[in-house]
């Protein structure tokens, strides 16, 4: 069946057209949007979600969203998504953050320039029929000093169109190497620097607990006086009281705001100021960018629920197109490796440490850690994934670490999966055959080389003689047909392990009768999601 995707907001024909074309059943209700009663009770028939603004995908929506698998928000910003309870739930967030960049930047140059000439002031006085032509003294943008708070993607076009004006850069962004700094043509500087150099000032940053108020009362007063501010990013990067008490005294000489503190915003501090130009948050409302959004959201959403691709995704790692492919084997290794821990494991677990030796090493680690996690957490977890695991890994406190590793072995590439409990460390080893299936290679630093089966059994001896006969014995009279039998063993008469690929489920009273046995430490039954 058609994976289905319900358009809560408007989007273009075109992009509508995108999900029928890529095999996408859709259902373009628009109104939809600001109907959240009616939304909730249909969102469950939905495998995806594309919304604009007007859709508030809450914790209350994302309950009710019992099939949904991803949101795909046409635009940047996604404060109308509740991330956190989409995530819990495994749902994935994509965005678009690239299709109106070109338009926000656009909208940052040209708000430098109202404020720089004062012209929706001196617009408004000449239509009122005044000629007040002294009162309008402007600045030259030529050979001034802009600083740029954010050089990533909106940023960084920024730069490039200021160093066109003829304008000197500064750029204040953590992310921001020396060497790129020099190919941008920009100067990489800290944030004190940039306040104290900077003729204009304009913001390109999300919104985080370290960027919300950058431009507090405090920064403020480290700014050249006579500073212009223009902020198209976020509402609250900037503080508008402080902002408005600066300009009051004359510190500031300008503002050009198209985002704010509340929105849509009634009243703000700044409103009514001299030389602070406002508008509607408008970064990205031009037909281009617009129309750019919606096609890529529609692509995006498209090629997840058909490929499997994942890009832009705010609460996932990205996997494309291309890797897909060669990285599904290896995301289901990952999830055995994962499920097979947490399925012999009995304590609560501390740490994991995941090993990527090889040509893993190399590949998507991120969607790869995910899965394996999803794996480790299923069987206290039913409804996990990729989405959601690292996610209750961070809120149960378990500390996790990934190494990576050039080829050490005979295999091209494998993955370790190391646990930590307070009574034991548990490791299990795998990598994928030509066949693109998974493997075991390794358990508890034991070699073997055995196959995934949907059901199994783990068994943990001593090393003593007559356990084949013994395990094969029970298992046989107990009418369970064995497909494979792997043994290893650490030295003679040490640990030794023994894994068993059978045809059906193992009873618990099977179980006990092979515990039974003074030699045999564990006798676990595993499942796994097979092909």
């Amino acid at each position: 069946m058609a994976p289905r995707v319900l358009v809560s907001d408007e989007l273009s024909e075109t992009a509508v057209q995108i999900f029928r074309d890529r095999g996408v059943a859709v259902d373009f209700q628009p109104q939809l949007g600001k109907d959240k009663d009616k939304l909730a009770e249909i969102i469950g028939n939905y495998d995806g979600l594309a919304i604009r603004s007007a859709t508030k995908a809450t914790e209350k929506l994302i309950a009710a969203a019992t099939n949904l698998k991803v949101i795909g928000r046409a635009g940047i910003g996604v404060d109308n998504v509740d991330i956190p309870a989409a995530s819990r739930r495994g749902i994935i967030v994509m965005n678009t953050p690239f299709g109106n960049s070109i338009t926000t930047a656009e909208h940052a140059i040209a708000l430098m320039f109202a404020v720089a000439r004062q012209l929706p002031a001196a617009d408004s006085s000449t239509q009122a029929g005044k000629w007040e032509k002294s009162k309008f003294m402007g600045v030259e943008i030529t050979g001034k000093t802009l600083g740029v708070i954010g050089a990533g993607n909106i940023g960084g076009i920024v730069c490039k169109k200021a160093i066109g004006l003829g304008m000197h850069v500064l750029a204040y962004d953590p992310f921001l190497s020396v060497e790129r700094a020099q190919e941008m043509g920009v100067t990489k500087v800290e944030l004190d620097e940039l306040l104290a150099k900077a003729d204009f000032i304009t913001l390109h940053v999300p919104m985080t607990d370290k960027t919300r108020g950058i431009l507090g009362k405090e920064n403020l007063a480290k700014t050249k006086p006579g500073v212009r501010i223009i902020n198209c990013a976020r509402g609250g990067l900037v503080d508008e009281a402080a902002l408005a008490e600066a300009i009051k005294s004359g510190h500031v000489a300008g503002a050009g705001f198209d985002v704010f503190e509340v929105e849509p915003a009634k009243e703000s501090p700044l409103f009514g100021l001299p030389n602070v130009v406002c508008t509607p948050h408008l970064g990205a409302s031009t037909t281009e960018a617009q129309e750019n959004v919606a096609l890529q959201v529609a692509e995006q959403m498209s090629d997840y629920l058909v490929k499997g691709a994942v890009s832009n995704a705010i609460n996932m790692p990205s996997i494309t197109a291309e890797e897909a492919p060669i990285l599904k084997p290896f995301i289901k290794l990952a999830d055995v490796l994962g499920a097979f821990v947490g399925q012999v494991s009995e304590d609560p677990i501390k740490e994991i440490e995941i090993l990527f030796d090889g040509a893993t090493a190399t590949m998507n680690t991120k969607a790869l850690t995910s899965a394996l996690l999803a794996g480790l957490i299923r069987n206290q977890v039913a409804d996990v994934n990729m989405v959601s695991a690292p996610i209750m890994i961070k809120e149960k406190g378990i500390v996790l670490s990934e190494v990576k590793r050039d080829k050490t072995g005979v295999y091209d590439g494998y993955i370790k999966l190391t646990v930590k409990t307070d009574k034991q460390t548990r490791s299990v080893a795998g990598t994928v055959f030509s066949d693109g299936k998974p493997r075991f290679i390794q358990i508890k630093g034991i070699n073997l080389d055995g196959d995934v089966g949907a059901n199994m059994v783990y068994i943990s001896n001593t090393d003593v003689p007559g356990m084949i006969g013994f395990i094969g014995t029970t298992l046989g009279a107990a009418g369970v047909n064995i497909a494979n039998f792997q043994l290893g063993r650490g030295e003679q008469g040490g640990d030794a392990i023994a894994l068993l690929y059978v045809d059906g489920p193992v009873s618990d009273d099977v179980l006990g009768k092979l515990t039974a046995n003074p030699a045999i430490r564990q006798a676990k039954p595993l499942v796994f999601a097979v092909d």
